[in-house]
Protein backbone atom coordinates (compact mmCIF):
# COMPACT_ATOMS: atom_id res chain seq x y z
CA UNK A 1 0.00 0.00 0.00
CA UNK A 2 1.34 3.45 -1.07
CA UNK A 3 0.98 7.00 0.59
CA UNK A 4 -0.18 9.71 -1.46
CA UNK A 5 2.44 11.90 -2.16
CA UNK A 6 1.89 15.37 0.13
CA UNK A 7 3.87 18.81 -1.36
CA UNK A 8 3.06 21.95 -3.46
CA UNK A 9 3.37 20.88 -7.10
CA UNK A 10 5.72 22.68 -9.44
CA UNK A 11 2.74 24.83 -11.00
CA UNK A 12 2.06 26.35 -7.42
CA UNK A 13 5.36 27.17 -6.69
CA UNK A 14 5.85 29.37 -9.47
CA UNK A 15 2.59 30.88 -8.68
CA UNK A 16 3.63 31.61 -5.17
CA UNK A 17 7.13 33.12 -5.85
CA UNK A 18 5.74 35.12 -8.87
CA UNK A 19 3.15 36.72 -6.09
CA UNK A 20 6.20 37.27 -3.64
CA UNK A 21 8.19 38.53 -6.63
CA UNK A 22 5.42 41.64 -7.54
CA UNK A 23 4.39 41.88 -3.53
CA UNK A 24 8.38 42.81 -3.02
CA UNK A 25 8.84 44.84 -5.93
CA UNK A 26 6.18 47.10 -4.84
CA UNK A 27 7.23 47.22 -1.26
CA UNK A 28 10.97 48.08 -3.03
CA UNK A 29 9.15 50.89 -5.08
CA UNK A 30 7.36 52.06 -2.57
CA UNK A 31 10.25 51.82 0.17
CA UNK A 32 12.23 53.95 -2.46
CA UNK A 33 9.66 56.97 -2.82
CA UNK A 34 9.39 56.89 0.96
CA UNK A 35 13.35 57.91 0.92
CA UNK A 36 12.70 60.06 -1.92
CA UNK A 37 10.15 62.29 -0.26
CA UNK A 38 12.32 61.88 3.15
CA UNK A 39 14.84 63.72 1.36
CA UNK A 40 13.62 66.12 -0.52
CA UNK A 41 11.42 67.45 2.19
CA UNK A 42 14.32 67.36 4.27
CA UNK A 43 16.21 69.41 1.64
CA UNK A 44 13.41 72.36 1.15
CA UNK A 45 13.16 72.49 5.11
CA UNK A 46 16.81 73.16 5.58
CA UNK A 47 16.93 75.71 2.58
CA UNK A 48 14.08 77.33 4.01
CA UNK A 49 16.06 77.71 7.10
CA UNK A 50 19.01 78.81 5.32
CA UNK A 51 16.77 81.85 3.33
CA UNK A 52 15.10 82.79 6.42
CA UNK A 53 18.75 83.68 8.22
CA UNK A 54 20.02 85.10 5.46
CA UNK A 55 16.92 87.19 4.92
CA UNK A 56 17.00 88.42 8.93
CA UNK A 57 20.75 89.09 8.51
CA UNK A 58 19.80 91.64 6.14
CA UNK A 59 16.85 92.90 8.71
CA UNK A 60 19.44 93.24 11.41
CA UNK A 61 21.58 95.37 9.81
CA UNK A 62 21.40 99.20 10.48
CA UNK A 63 20.71 100.70 7.46
CA UNK A 64 19.35 99.04 3.79
CA UNK A 65 21.01 96.87 1.84
CA UNK A 66 22.82 98.16 -1.59
CA UNK A 67 20.95 96.90 -4.69
CA UNK A 68 23.03 94.29 -5.52
CA UNK A 69 23.61 90.37 -6.17
CA UNK A 70 25.95 87.86 -4.26
CA UNK A 71 26.42 84.44 -4.22
CA UNK A 72 28.05 82.47 -0.67
CA UNK A 73 28.65 79.05 0.32
CA UNK A 74 27.63 78.08 3.34
CA UNK A 75 27.78 75.20 5.52
CA UNK A 76 24.02 74.16 7.57
CA UNK A 77 22.74 70.99 8.56
CA UNK A 78 25.52 68.77 7.57
CA UNK A 79 25.23 69.78 3.85
CA UNK A 80 26.93 72.39 1.51
CA UNK A 81 24.93 75.09 0.66
CA UNK A 82 25.08 78.11 -2.34
CA UNK A 83 23.22 81.16 -1.12
CA UNK A 84 22.32 83.99 -4.08
CA UNK A 85 21.20 87.49 -2.76
CA UNK A 86 19.78 89.79 -5.02
CA UNK A 87 18.96 92.93 -3.62
CA UNK A 88 16.51 94.70 -6.12
CA UNK A 89 15.12 98.44 -6.03
CA UNK A 90 11.68 99.51 -5.24
CA UNK A 91 9.31 102.37 -6.53
CA UNK A 92 9.84 103.31 -2.52
CA UNK A 93 13.19 104.05 -2.27
CA UNK A 94 13.01 103.65 1.65
CA UNK A 95 12.36 100.03 0.66
CA UNK A 96 14.20 97.02 -0.90
CA UNK A 97 12.95 93.57 -2.57
CA UNK A 98 15.23 90.99 -1.27
CA UNK A 99 15.21 87.32 -3.10
CA UNK A 100 17.60 84.95 -1.59
CA UNK A 101 17.80 81.34 -3.68
CA UNK A 102 19.28 78.21 -1.64
CA UNK A 103 20.83 75.54 -3.74
CA UNK A 104 22.56 72.26 -2.65
CA UNK A 105 25.72 70.63 -3.40
CA UNK A 106 25.58 67.16 -4.46
CA UNK A 107 28.01 64.37 -4.39
CA UNK A 108 29.16 64.28 -7.89
CA UNK A 109 27.82 67.53 -9.04
CA UNK A 110 30.28 70.68 -8.79
CA UNK A 111 27.34 72.69 -9.65
CA UNK A 112 24.63 72.90 -7.31
CA UNK A 113 21.00 72.50 -8.15
CA UNK A 114 18.38 75.06 -6.68
CA UNK A 115 15.96 73.69 -3.66
CA UNK A 116 14.13 76.94 -2.01
CA UNK A 117 13.45 80.49 -3.01
CA UNK A 118 12.24 83.03 -0.38
CA UNK A 119 11.44 86.62 -1.12
CA UNK A 120 10.85 89.79 1.17
CA UNK A 121 10.52 93.17 1.41
CA UNK A 122 12.63 95.40 3.69
CA UNK A 123 12.31 98.83 4.24
CA UNK A 124 13.76 101.68 6.99
CA UNK A 125 12.47 102.07 10.46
Amino acid sequence: MSRPQRGFTLIEVLVALLVFGLIATAAAEVGGNYITSFERIRDKTLAGWVAENRINELRLQDELPGISENSEDTDFGNFRWRVTTVVEATAEPTMRRIEVTVAKYSGAQSEPFAVHTLAAFLGET
